[in-house]
């Protein structure tokens, strides 16, 4: 399992350690709970004299979910990992659905108004809001790791597929373009384009062969816009033979793999985009950042046979990945929730306002997405009940368990094990 942080009373970071350890400091307390995600410790006394071994943060950026990694670069030991999901899908259909609301409204209440010109525009450098959300979350999570870990580098993948690489094979030298790596980079390329599916049949989950669109014999060339993906059957009854022969009696399959061959992948492209503001939000640290392309962490994941995780390619990414250590992690799941609305009423299905949202925050110290242990001594309720709380200005709480919702909890009852910070936890 991932090692426990510890920091001193003066909440300089330590080396991690057991939890066997950790709990044995608790249990003489030495060491008292200092946050619950991740689990940290908080010494009694300050420890200045301390060594401290550097790490490296490993970071695997994906749209939906980033792999998170502290690696000791000496031992190879996998110290912390995490997966970060992320809501920029959820931000999206949000933005989506304000939009629709106020077109609507806008074509009841001003029908015959104007387009209005470049009220749009946007500084240099604006992403979009879902874009915007994944680089703060990881950010977030960069800044507070550093302060619960001595963290001396950081790893990130940089781009999925190395685009020079396939367009240009001679950009860092032949022994380069011509290794495994190579094949590493165009495979995943192609797996990504063609849907991890064979472009001529549909068909999945079988050994998949890179194949000549136009055949080389017939002067076909090994451009990426000239290969595809196919299964064995397909591979064989195709052979030498040009697309529009082989496809002449589907003209309409024929058009999909033609246009499908020079489509660019519109979505790596913009996560491509992302992850360069993310590089230049990491070196902003001051920390050396070490750059990986997919092709790469996917090398080395293989070379060292270790499963497809997201954690487990974030601690494979880079060419300083040493031999991993991973025996018995569970991984940390990190859900970004946000922070709530700014919302001061809400509406039904059609935009219109038909309830008041609560101006108060805070009922008796407590407010709504705080994590809570409840003790319940007395009345029909007892027992012990431990989620997140939904606050009321009565000062009886909902808990969110995982056997279900629990209302009417006195917050007298109450003690906080994790107070709301936007994200939710779960673990592997």
């Amino acid at each position: 399992m991932s090692k426990v942080f510890v920091i001193d009373s003066e909440k300089r970071p330590l080396n991690p350690i057991h939890p066997a350890q950790a709990r044995q400091l608790l249990r003489n307390k030495k060491a008292a709970i200092f946050r619950s995600f991740p689990f940290t410790i908080i010494f009694k006394e300050a420890r200045p004299d301390s060594p401290v071994t550097k790490l490296r943060l490993k970071l695997d950026p994906g749209a939906k979910t980033t792999g998170i990694a502290l690696v000791s670069d000496n031992t190879g030991e996998v110290v912390f990992a995490a997966e970060l999901k992320h809501r920029g899908f959820v931000i999206r259909d949000a933005l989506t659905s304000r939009r629709q609301l106020r077109r609507s409204r806008r074509n009841r209440k001003t029908r015959y108004r104007q387009p209005r010109f470049l009220n749009r525009t946007h500084p240099q450098g604006w992403l979009a809001p879902s874009l915007q959300s994944r680089i703060e979350n990881i950010r977030t999570w960069v800044k507070r790791l550093r302060k619960l870990a001595s963290i001396g580098e950081i790893s990130q993948e940089l781009v999925r597929f190395d685009m020079q690489l396939l367009r240009n094979p001679e950009i860092e030298g032949k022994e380069y373009q011509q290794g495994t790596l190579a094949g590493y980079e165009t495979r995943e390329y192609l797996l990504e384009k063609w849907n991890r599916q064979c472009a001529y049949c549909g068909v999945q989950n079988v050994p998949l062969q890179i194949e000549h669109i136009h055949p080389r014999s017939k002067g076909g060339s090994n451009s990426i816009t000239n290969l595809a993906l196919s299964c064995e059957k397909c591979n064989i009854k195709k052979g030498t033979k040009d697309i529009r022969d082989f496809l002449k009696k589907d003209p309409i399959k024929l058009q999909r793999i033609l246009a499908q061959a020079k489509k660019s992948l519109a979505d790596t492209a913009a996560a491509n985009a992302t992850k360069y503001v993310l590089l230049k939000a990491l070196k902003a640290t001051g920390l050396t950042v070490e750059c990986g392309s997919g092709g790469l962490t996917k090398f080395n994941r293989n070379n060292q046979k270790l499963p497809k995780t997201h954690w487990l390619d974030a601690a494979c990414v880079g060419k300083s990945t040493p031999i991993l250590k991973t025996k018995g992690i569970k991984p940390l799941l990190i859900t970004a929730n946000g922070h709530g609305t700014r919302q001061s009423c809400r509406t039904d299905k059609f935009g219109f306002p038909n309830r008041y949202v609560p101006q108060f925050k805070f009922v008796n110290g407590f407010q709504t997405g705080d994590i809570v242990k409840a003790v319940v001594t007395n009345g029909k309720k007892i027992g012990v009940y431990v989620g997140r709380i939904a606050v009321r200005t009565t000062g009886n709480f909902d808990i969110s368990t995982k056997k279900g919702l629990i209302q009417g909890i006195s917050h007298k009852y109450c003690k906080a094990i994790h107070k709301k910070d936007g994200y939710s936890y779960g673990a592997n």
